[in-house]
């Protein structure tokens, strides 16, 4: 057993967390790789097994911390640094928008169907895959803008004629829905007869 990875003498705890904590971290953070559409079986347990090492690494310095929450930080940490490495950006402030942006050029470069063996893999990398996911990435682009919006009256057209009795008036109102119910009333009496 390696001690590196949280090994303890408690039973039942794993890194200073209880066993059933890290397998929810587990089932998240295979959960998140199934989204990305990993279906290699030997390549998703590889790594969701490289993200929960870095979260029991990392637990002991954050004890007020779950496990899915250290492993989900992991998760992203992982993902966005290998988004830099093979997109060539540096993760900046602008983690979010490089994590975001580098998840639409995994699909976008069908990472799932030609290269599923490249996902978080050191590189060097086949320049195809590069060079697919750096086009991706920037067909991913615009960064968003934010533009004002007026909030304008819904028009629903002639029907708020109808509907509005005051214009149309009640007697004028009930006519109408008296010939409507007699019209239906004649086409079931001609339909059952």
């Amino acid at each position: 057993m390696n001690p590196k990875l949280g090994w303890t003498e408690s039973p039942g705890q794993l890194a200073g967390r209880p066993l059933e904590e890290w397998n929810a971290a587990y089932a998240k953070v295979e959960s998140y790789f199934n989204a990305l559409r990993v279906r290699n079986k030997v390549l998703l347990g590889q790594l969701v097994a490289l993200v929960i090492e870095r979260a029991m690494r990392s637990a002991p310095d954050v004890p007020d911390r779950s496990a899915s929450e250290l492993a989900a930080r992991e998760m992203d940490h992982v993902v966005t640094e290998w988004f830099a490495e093979v997109l060539q950006e540096p993760p900046t402030n602008r983690d979010q928008l490089l994590s975001t942006r580098g998840r639409l050029a995994l699909l976008l470069a069908d990472m799932p169907g030609k290269w599923q063996d490249q996902f978080l893999r050191p590189g060097p990398w086949p320049a195809e895959f590069v060079k697919a996911m750096r086009a991706a990435y920037l067909r991913a682009s615009p960064d968003f803008q934010f533009s004002p919006m007026a909030p304008r009256p819904l028009d629903l057209g002639p029907i708020t004629k109808l509907t509005n009795i005051r214009e149309v008036g009640f007697w004028k109102m009930a006519g109408i829905w008296l010939i409507f119910a007699l019209i239906l009333l004649a086409i079931f009496q001609l339909t059952h007869s």
